[in-house]
């Protein structure tokens, strides 16, 4: 049985790694969002698709530049946390 202190500090850095790895997509998201906000608010067009084409470019862009970032991240929490864990040397 896993101590419940090793439990918290895996869960812990799960959660502190989900962060990071979703940190760009949900910046540029946030970003763009803004940007085609205010270009509405100024400009008096409401139309729906213009929030949810630029904003799926620019995150799907950004997936693609961050993907090596993401993978790195991911792949050291999996062996810093994950697989002590598995192999039981706590």
């Amino acid at each position: 049985m896993m101590p419940e202190a090793l439990f918290y500090d895996a869960m812990r850095a799960g959660l502190w790694a989900a962060f990071i790895v979703s940190g760009p997509i949900l910046t540029v998201a946030l970003a763009v969002g803004l940007t085609v906000g205010l270009f509405q608010a100024l400009t008096s067009i409401q139309e729906m698709t213009l929030t949810f084409v630029p904003k799926l470019a620019a995150i799907v862009a950004t997936f693609w530049v961050a993907m090596g970032f993401m993978s790195e991240t991911l792949i050291a929490f999996f062996h810093s946390a994950v697989l002590p864990v598995i192999a039981g040397g706590y």
